[in-house]
């Protein structure tokens, strides 16, 4: 029989195990996929110390001990350790067709987990009181609960994905986050009926916010997003039946500048029935854009409202526009 292979303390290895000349320990396995991989340790078991000037560690035989019981459950003991910004962007790659929108968030989240420390732990070890802890750093920085509950949830997606895949077995973003951070998220209250007409009337009388009357009542009377209307052009009105067939939005980016976008579901592509009053305000708006230069956009053009520069309005047209509104009609006795 062969002699058995001791470390520099006399002490019999075990398979797999090795001493290098400078004293660290080494345990060489083969993973769930068949590679071989090593492991390395200062310490062969708990009780040792660590060699003065190097970073303290759990021992080889702990580390072992670990490799065993991933390898016994099926755990990918390599994809574990990417890290939290290597599972985001190996999420984001496998689901590509999205919106620009959508895009956009990603580039904005992964900033985050990219200037943030979470985003350079190893996957396997983040804990629940480390997403939670990531929660209360977002809210410090000043982001909204309902930015920091939307990444939790792309969060908790890419985590479950690695669940799926073995490299881990719990999710570490699977918390309600209202238990950690105040729901500060003011509730959208509608309008009432006397509060519509109190706009509405305000608007009439008033010499800088009439031009927008029309598309208030239209707004009130279809449900239509602020998107939708933009993007509303003269083939999209069917004045015989009087409806609007709805089948895209207009939007803008800074890096773009405008595109079309069909919505996000089916039930998106409706048809909307016209209110008298809709009506009469749809006919006004066709009226007032008479020999209006044409633009088109991804196919689409005699857009119904445009801004000074005779450019299609976009949400921020009507953002700047209701928030001065606001609070002109609050100013009125």
């Amino acid at each position: 029989m062969s002699e058995k292979r001791r470390d520099n303390k006399n002490r019999i290895l075990r398979s797999g195990e090795s001493q290098r000349k400078d004293g660290r320990y080494a345990y060489k396995y083969t993973d769930t996929f068949g590679k071989v991989q090593f492991v390395y340790a200062w310490k062969l078991v708990p009780t040792d110390k660590t060699p003065a000037g190097k970073r303290d560690d759990i021992s080889l035989r702990e580390k072992e001990k670990e490799i065993q019981k991933d390898l016994d459950d099926g755990i990918d003991t390599t994809g574990k350790k990417m890290t939290v910004c290597e599972l985001y962007a190996k999420q984001n790659r496998h689901r590509g067709n999205v919106r620009h929108n959508t895009t956009k968030g990603r580039e904005r989240l992964m900033k985050l987990l990219e200037a943030d420390k979470l985003g350079s732990c190893p996957i396997d070890s983040v804990k629940l009181s480390d997403a939670k802890e990531w929660a209360l750093r977002m809210k410090e920085k000043g982001i909204s609960y309902k930015t920091i509950s939307n990444d939790k949830r792309s969060l908790k997606a890419a985590f479950y994905t690695a669940i799926q895949d073995d490299c881990i077995r719990k999710n570490p973003f699977d918390f309600q986050l209202n238990t950690v951070i105040e729901d500060d998220t003011e509730p959208k209250v509608p309008l009432t009926a006397e509060q519509e007409e109190s706009l509405l009337c305000f608007m009439q009388n008033d010499s800088v916010y009439q031009k927008y009357r029309d598309e208030v009542i239209i707004l009130l009377g279809t449900g239509l997003r602020i998107s939708e209307l933009c993007g509303l052009t003269e083939t999209d009105l069917d004045f015989e039946n009087r409806v609007i067939n709805v089948d895209h939005q207009l939007l803008r980016s800074a890096e773009t500048g405008y595109y079309i976008e069909k919505p996000k579901t089916q039930s998106g592509i409706r048809q909307i029935p016209m209110s008298e009053k809709v009506y009469e305000a749809l006919g006004r708006v066709l009226d007032n854009r008479r020999g209006a230069k044409t633009t088109t956009i991804d196919g689409y053009s005699n857009f119904l409202f445009l801004n000074r520069d005779g450019c299609p309005k976009t949400n921020v047209n009507y953002a700047t526009m209701f928030r001065g509104a606001c609070k002109e009609v609050q100013q009125v006795p």
